[in-house]
């Protein structure tokens, strides 16, 4: 993917760029899905989509969280229940958000939650790879917020 930064933003009213993931979030305090906002679309979005990745996790490609398709170009917060909305497999084949869990004592690891502004829409709910293989040249825009988690 090309690198390009502008305008667009993602965050979350649970916690800072940068800072600890809330252990509610985690997948020891439930799961509970994070709370995103969203700001700063360029023109010729269509749609977003979202993957929260950890690259710390020791696994050759690291460990992906979440995929998340299907969020309209004018949302300023993500709807999972919006139409068209759709959860992607994470790296355990699940269709849901799978909250931080990294192995005890491998200390800090960070979550990267990575909005990208897409000029065609994803077809279906492809895993992170696939997502990464096939929809590259149809982004526009990138942004990313992250969070810290540690057992």
């Amino acid at each position: 993917m090309a690198l390009f930064i502008d305008r667009l933003t993602i965050s979350s009213p649970d916690f800072e760029d940068g800072g600890r993931i809330p252990f509610e979030l985690t997948a020891d305090g439930g799961s509970t899905v994070p709370r995103l906002e969203l700001s700063g679309a360029p023109e010729g979005t269509v749609e977003y989509a979202i993957i929260c990745h950890d690259p710390d996790a020791p696994l050759p490609d690291g460990f992906t969280h979440w995929t998340v398709y299907g969020i309209p170009a004018e949302a300023t917060s993500l709807d999972l229940a919006a139409p068209g909305v759709r959860v992607g497999p994470n790296d355990l084949g699940q269709t849901s958000w799978f909250g931080p869990q990294p192995p005890h004592g491998h200390g800090d690891h960070r979550y990267y939650f990575w909005v990208y502004a897409l000029r065609r829409p994803v077809e279906g709910a492809p895993d992170r790879r696939a997502f990464i293989d096939d929809y590259a040249d149809a982004v526009i825009e990138q942004a990313r917020t992250v969070g810290v988690a540690a057992r």
